[in-house]
Order: structure tokens, then sequence, then C-alpha cells
């Protein structure tokens, strides 16, 4: 097949390379000059594991291509996939300009028969209301076929995906095909659907994941103040097999998929005039979450917090990805500056992006122990293997008393921080009431 992509972000270069891979020929489209001249020159404009290898192996086998749109000239092939953001409005809704603007230069390119793949994540309606407006009376077929990358993980959820969602008007079967035939070599169940509930079951996978982070976040809370260990009780609910795999208590979730679709879902049901009061308090519990560390810092240090030098471990909003997109990390630093925190953030990857969303105040240093350095907190807010695998014995010689450990994702052992000097927080872990006042060192 030959399958044009267009916007190549993260959705759209794993989609084309992976395409590529599997012996299609690809061309990525995006109005980024240098992003696709980055991208032609067989490098990626953002980390993640294994994707620039696959970019360079489709690009040496003749299968991949990267052109600006201005510099296409020739049919878009069998099927036009679209893979641009949806960023949110300041009210929660998707903003769909990137997604019509693409929709119309397809329909202006494209001939009858060609498939309109929608890769990007849209409401639930939107994908009738571009059959019915934008592409009305082209001949052009759509399918909607949701990814479920998880960043970190994206070129390996590509190759094995746990399931493939197609999207088609009732009797569509040739679009139907066309999707299938994309993903020709993969094994995964297919669940072929209308179109509005393919869009939907994006939705309600994201939303489903951020209420139980936020329900165990809740537990965990709880497990807290009256002395439970959120451990066992994450371990005991996994030996369930009706509550499903393990999950970890922690200062909540970010990225860019949960936050801005569990909001878009919730504008959705606004409009609709339907209460969704969970889905609410889901928002409410993550924003809450990720504060938690602002709060064990005043209750350890007296309430005043200025002049405190604290070191913040990962920016990212979870390892393996460069990506710091309403991760809490920002937000907890912003928060610390504004209190005249002196912060010293450190991540394996993420700093070029984190530098433009921090506050200048906040100095960005090469590593964990200059993150430590005469810190007499520290916060862990990414469990990088590199983070967690720090030798702690260093680490707390680079700090001066009481020596706090947050640990914002509850990935290190109290047992081995403790005899080194440390005083360890975790979220929903039991520990002995914090003594209060400024440490000296």
């Amino acid at each position: 097949m030959k399958i044009t992509v267009v916007g190549l972000g993260y959705v759209g270069t794993v989609a084309a390379a992976g395409l590529s891979e599997a012996g299609h020929q690809v061309v990525g489209i995006d109005v980024d000059r240098r992003r696709v001249e980055t991208l032609s020159a067989g490098r990626v404009p953002m980390f993640e594991p294994g994707l620039e290898d696959s970019v360079s192996r489709g690009l040496r086998a003749g299968k991949l291509r990267f052109l600006h749109r201005d510099d296409f000239a020739e049919p878009p092939g069998d099927a036009a996939l679209i893979a641009t953001g949806t960023p949110p409005t300041h009210g929660g809704a998707a903003d769909l300009g990137q997604v019509r603007a693409a929709v119309d230069w397809v329909k202006s390119v494209g001939s009858e028969g060609l498939v309109v793949v929608m890769k990007s994540t849209v409401p639930p309606g939107t994908g009738r209301r571009l059959l019915d407006f934008e592409l009305k009376g082209a001949g052009i077929r759509y399918a909607s076929n949701p990814e479920f990358l998880r960043e970190g993980r994206a070129v390996a959820d590509w190759a094995s995906p746990e399931r493939i969602v197609v999207g088609v008007e009732p009797g569509d079967d040739a679009a139907t095909e066309v999707v299938k035939r994309m993903h020709a070599g993969i094994d995964a169940p297919h669940l072929v659907t209308d179109i509005t509930s393919a869009e939907m079951i994006k939705y309600a996978s994201n939303a489903f994941l951020a209420t139980r982070i936020s329900f165990i976040n809740e537990i965990a809370s709880l497990c807290g103040s009256i002395g439970a260990s959120i451990d066992d009780v994450s371990m005991g609910l996994a030996m369930d097999s009706r509550t499903g795999a393990r999950i970890h208590a922690g200062v909540g979730y970010g990225g860019s998929c949960f936050p801005k679709d569990v909001r878009a879902l919730d504008h959705l049901a606004l409009t609709s005039g339907v209460e969704v009061d969970l889905l609410r308090s889901v928002i409410n519990t993550n924003n809450r979450q990720r504060l938690l560390p602002l709060h064990a810092l005043r209750q350890r240090f007296g309430g005043a917090l200025a002049g405190l030098r604290v070191g913040v471990l990962g920016l990212a909003f979870k390892p393996e990805t460069d990506d710091v997109r309403d991760a809490p990390a920002l937000d907890l630093v912003r928060a610390l500056v504004d209190e005249g925190v002196e912060v010293r953030a450190y991540d394996p990857r993420a700093m070029d992006n984190a530098r433009e969303a921090l506050p200048p105040a906040a100095a960005l240093v090469p590593g964990v122990a200059e993150a430590a350095n005469r810190a007499q907190a520290l916060v862990l807010l990414t469990e990088w293997t590199e983070i967690v695998e720090s030798d702690w014995r260093v680490v707390a010689r680079c700090m001066i008393p009481p020596r706090l450990v947050f640990d914002g994702r509850n990935a290190l052992s109290p047992a081995t921080l403790e005899p080194l000097g440390f005083e360890y927080v975790g979220v929903g872990r039991s520990n002995s009431p914090l003594p209060r006042g400024r440490g000296q060192g």
C-alpha cells in the first residue's frame, strides 16, 4: 500500500516508521519544514526509545520519505492517515483546527476512493460531522482508527498492540479492509464498530486509566493517615481479577493524553447536559496530588519555605520520554519558586523541553548529585532508572540535614535510604510523624 501520514508529531512519526517497516510505501507530511528536514536526515526531534532506528531503517529501505506539505505533488495513495495535534482550548475542549486543516488538504489532493484514517484523538461525533460537512460529496471514505501508544513504549506498542479499533460507517467494508491491510502482519484482535463508538473507546480508555490512578491516590491518602501500607493494598487489589493489574500511587498523571482527554470528555458532557461528577472528581484529585510534595515540605519545615534549597529529580511526566506536557513537576516547581524556594532540577532527557516551561529562577543542573548539592530536601517526580539507582551514599554526602526525600512515585526503598541518614516520605506509605523545624547544616 501507499500511505500518506499527515502530521509528524509523536503519533505520526511512530505510525510512519511502523508502516514503512511493515513494507508499505509511506510519505510523511508536515507544515514544519525544520521537522521534515530533521526526519529526512534520520534524526527524530523527540526522545522515544527505538524510534530513530526505526525511521533510519525505513529511509535506508526506500520505504519512507518526509516532505513539507507545500512540496507534495503526487496522489496520496490508498490511505491518508491524519495524526495532527488536538491541543486543549482554555475551556478544556479539543482544538480541532489542525485536524480540519489536514482534512481540507487531503480533500484538495485526494481522489475518489481514498480512505481518510483518523489517528488523531478527536471528540466523539467529530468523524460524523467531518463526513457530513467537510467531506460531503468528495467521494472520500473515512475510518476512525484511534491510537493507544504509550510514550516510552510507542514503537513496541505499534508492533504489538492489545487491540486495533476500526470505526466506519455501517456497511463500509472497503474502508475497513484498508485499515486492516495497513496493519497486516500485526497479531492483535480487531474491533470493528461505528465511527462515534471508536472515538469514544479512545476517550473512555484514557478516562478509565486516569480514574484508576486518582482512585489509588485517594486510597493512598487514607492509608497514610491511618498507618496502612499502600504498597500492600495495591498488591492485594492486583491479585483480584476484577480489579486488574497493580497500579502505583504517586503525584498523579500528566502527559499529552490523559489530562487533555479527560478534560475534553468533561467538556463534552457539559455541552451535552450530562452530569459526570466522578470524572470531575478525577480531575480535582489529580490536581491535588501534584502539590503533595509542597504540603510535605511545609509540614517538615514549619510552613515558610523561603530560602530552602530543594532538589527536584525528574521533569518528564514519566520515564523514557522527554515529554513535559502537563507534567506534575512543572506545577510543583512553579509553586516552589513562588514560595521562595531555591530549586535545582534534573532530568535525564527532558531538560531542554522543561527549560521553556519553567521560571528562570529554577536552576537546571546536569545530574542527581548537582541537584542534591547543599539541598535540605529532594523530591522524586519521575522514576527514571538512572535516578532510582543513584548512589544514595554519595547523594547523602551532597545534602545537608535533614536530608528529606519525598518519593512522589513510591519508587525508592525507605529501608535503604533511612540507614543512610535520609528522612523518607512516600505517597500513602506508613511513616513516622515528621518533626517540625528547619534543618541546619
